[in-house]
């Protein structure tokens, strides 16, 4: 592997990582739209910062980024605590405004540069290798890497100093504020985190790559557990595969390189949401059939329980008057006697079913939990 590769394979892997430990918090907090909010809202700031400083590498445009995103964050709160409009009504009034100023401004004043809308919501980090930075005539590498690992490194002591305090505004917020942890002070902080996050990613993996990362991951992880810590560690390792699939899939399909890890996210989301252990659309379809079978032989105890010694016995207690008293099908209705029979609750003679002991007593501890 050249070192071209591994520079956009190390890139791939802190944006996903650095995605991946904000997105945790985003998706727990019912906050998956402002990572898409951010990462379009920032470009206003880039370009107004560039029109300052008329520099593309100046780090006053990473600060400017910033700041448009804690901004609009703080927007969207004042809009939803006026009580007028809702989050998800509050964000899509706000995000749009920004981005599209930012698109104008860029089409008027900044057609010449290559700061252009393609570049910003699809990126091009193939192009990583080819933005180094140097120091004093040194050539220390890709610059993608140093400042997404300068970020990632500021994620994980930011995540690591304020974790209890993190934990606690998650998931009980009026508790924290009771215990004087000021969680709109942090929220904004982790707000600046994302902002911080997403502009570092923005030119090189683009907006539809970082807006995959930050939330797919983490969501994909909640289907397997909803536990914080291995949540984090979960979200991370997908953030990962993702990348590095992607990446795979990108070479040998000759297509987008953030585009095919984008899809790749929603590849690994969609098996995880097929075959979860206790999450997955398969395992829940299979406890559905299971209920359905275990409900369907109670019916069937208490129905022979409750003719057992009268009069209608033979003509009630039969599989034939279970397909046209309880609407079963044949196969239906055959296949919850077998199951029946099996459990030894009940004995099959031709058409006619009768009780065993431990059956009835089954049926009557039935009757009893419903009563």
């Amino acid at each position: 592997m050249s070192i071209e590769q591994l520079s956009i394979i190390g890139l791939a892997s802190l944006v996903s990582i650095s995605c991946s430990l904000c997105g945790v918090y985003l998706v727990l907090r019912r906050l998956a739209l402002i990572s898409d909010a951010i990462s379009h809202s920032i470009l206003l700031g880039i370009v107004c910062s560039f029109f300052i400083v008329h520099d593309l590498n100046s780090p006053l445009l990473i600060l400017g980024a910033t700041l448009t995103g804690v901004l609009m964050v703080y927007l969207t709160e004042i809009l939803v605590a006026s009580k007028r409009l809702k989050k998800d009504a509050s964000i899509g009034l706000v995000f749009p405004l920004f981005f599209s100023i930012s698109v104008l401004l860029i089409n008027l004043f900044a057609a010449d540069i290559h700061l252009d809308q393609d570049s910003v919501l699809l990126g091009e980090i193939a192009f990583t290798p080819f933005r180094l930075l140097t120091i004093w005539g040194y050539n220390l590498g890709p610059a993608s890497l140093w400042v997404m690992g300068g970020i990632l490194v500021l994620n994980v002591v930011f995540i690591s100093v304020f974790y209890k305090e993190l934990k606690l505004t998650t998931f009980d917020h009026g508790l924290a504020a009771m215990l004087g942890f000021f969680p709109a002070y942090l929220h904004y902080a982790f707000m600046a985190m994302v902002s911080i996050t997403a502009v570092g990613a923005f030119e090189s993996v683009g907006v539809i790559l970082v807006v995959a990362l930050m939330i797919v991951p983490p969501a994909t992880a909640y289907l397997l557990t909803n536990r914080l810590f291995p949540m984090m560690i979960l979200s991370i390792v997908f953030g990962l595969a993702s990348s590095l699939l992607g990446y795979s899939m990108a070479f040998y399909l000759n297509v987008s390189i953030a585009g095919s890890m984008a899809v790749m996210t929603g590849i690994l989301f969609l098996l995880v949401f097929l075959f979860s252990p206790s999450q997955g659309l398969i395992m829940k379809f299979l406890t559905f059939q299971q209920q359905r079978i275990l409900f369907s032989t109670n019916m069937l105890l208490i129905q022979l329980l409750e003719h057992e010694g009268t009069k209608t016995e033979k003509t009630e207690n039969t599989v034939s008057n279970l397909i046209v008293h309880m609407k079963w099908t044949f196969k239906f209705a055959n296949s919850i006697v077998s199951y029946a029979l099996e459990k030894g609750f009940i004995q099959r003679h031709d058409d006619r079913l009768l009780l065993t002991s431990f059956g009835r007593e089954k049926a009557k501890r039935v009757i009893v939990m419903d009563a």
